[in-house]
């Protein structure tokens, strides 16, 4: 029987700096003091290695909770226990209306319980709010981290401040205030609110999901990775399709696979990830197509994806250095190629997604055209959100129902055109 995981403090040294190796205690704290370097958790591997095995994992409930070793809380989460597991969709059809030979869909679009990837790092991040004591709790966001941090707070009995663009799509707006949740329309933006936030943090000493508490809650998205080679058999794929906005998650799935193939679960992993953004706000792939180390901030993100819209991200330069290291390459991509291919994703897979699943679709297609994934080689592509959240993005790509009167006489005519050959 798994009696579960020793405690953290067996597992987590504490923090370190990205930048310089500064070590910190395992604290409420996002940045290093001596150069202002992103904090991450800091594991010790020999112990987990010692502790954790594929047929333990294979033991545990389908959740991203079965590799809790390699996420820094203390035994069992107090928030989210039922998020993740979420389905690996081998996708035949939309493969076929590509070009492709084997593709995947990595499908967080049915996340529980607001249905995007952001359950999986908020369920990290207010455990660990928790442990660390903290009563009142909040996020900047451009509206599935807000859903999530309202959802899970009302669950946990938390008090939660939720900070956002004015403009926000307001069924992302109606999603957060359903929980109780404080919302606070900010004008400006993402940038000038996660400002906002990260004073309102240290003046209250609220815990801030993406803030403060950055730290513990970006490892919550090397789940996604973790989950994703087991789905295959324990092994990667060739290559990866990631959305990109903060920058964070394409590099925690790289960091995923890092970790399984040092504990020795999977082989080395072999596999080039590539980032997807918006053409209206590509800070990262403009870094990366003009071989740039740094990027540079879009002051004024204007595109439909507004849950990539993040025009200074913090893992900029990290996103970069992922996408180099493993091969693969950064592509943005136009409104209309957005709204196009999350209609293709739906009459194809049947699977809604967000705009942000549209723009990891349509950059896959470019780098597909582009010659720089093979059309012969497997490719997952991660749809992080629901289309129920940005419908209005896709309506008017979408053609409106025929209307007839309650005649056969009138339905004969409309079904033979319905009849003609269906352009994929």
């Amino acid at each position: 029987m798994d009696n579960g995981p020793k405690a953290m403090s067996t597992f987590v040294r504490g923090l370190k700096c990205r930048l310089c190796g500064k070590t910190y205690a395992g604290e409420a704290l996002n940045f290093c003091t001596e150069d202002f370097g992103p904090l991450e958790v800091d594991y010790d591997y020999e112990s987990i290695g010692e502790s954790l095995s594929r047929s333990k994992i294979e033991l545990r409930p389908f959740t991203m909770w079965r590799y809790r070793e390699l996420l820094p809380i203390d035994g069992e989460p107090t928030v989210g226990s039922q998020v993740g597991g979420t389905p690996l969709v081998k996708a035949n059809r939309l493969a076929e209306a590509i070009g492709v030979e084997n593709l995947w869909l990595k499908n967080d679009a049915v996340n529980f319980p607001t249905l995007s990837f952001k359950d999986r790092v908020v369920s990290v991040a207010l455990s660990k709010a928790r442990e660390l004591g903290f009563k009142t709790v909040g996020c900047a966001s451009t509206g599935n981290l807000a859903n999530s941090v309202a959802a899970n707070s009302a669950a946990a009995g938390l008090e939660a401040y939720i900070f956002v663009p004015s403009d926000l799509e307001q069924t992302k707006i109606l999603g957060t205030s359903i929980y109780g949740a404080k919302v606070i329309g900010v004008t400006g933006t993402y940038d000038q609110v996660n400002r906002l936030c990260t004073q309102v943090a240290f003046k209250y000493g609220w815990g801030f999901v993406n803030i403060n508490l950055r730290a513990y809650y970006a490892e919550g998205s090397k789940s996604v990775g973790f989950e994703i080679a087991e789905q295959l058999g324990w092994r990667t794929p060739q290559h990866v399709v990631v959305p990109m906005a903060g920058g964070s998650l394409i590099g925690k799935i790289q960091k995923a696979f890092n970790e399984l193939h040092q504990l020795g679960m999977i082989a080395k992993p072999a596999c080039k990830i590539y980032g997807a953004q918006p053409a209206g706000c590509n800070p990262i792939s403009d870094m990366v197509k003009n071989g740039r180390e740094q990027h540079r901030p879009v002051r004024k993100p204007n595109t439909i994806a507004k849950s990539l819209a993040i025009g200074d991200p913090a893992d900029g330069f990290f996103a970069g250095k992922v996408i180099r290291d493993s091969g693969g390459w950064a592509e943005d991509v136009t409104d209309e190629e957005i709204a196009e291919s999350m209609a293709l994703l739906g009459r194809t897979e049947g699977i809604f997604a967000e705009t942000a699943g549209g723009v990891t679709l349509a950059v896959a297609r470019k780098l597909i055209e582009q010659g720089r994934i093979p059309r012969d080689e497997e490719i997952v592509l991660c749809i992080t959100g629901n289309g129920l959240k940005t419908q209005d993005a896709v309506a008017g790509y979408l053609e409106r129902p025929m209307i007839i009167k309650p005649s056969l006489e009138e339905f004969e005519p409309m079904v033979e055109g319905y009849r003609e050959p269906a352009l994929v």
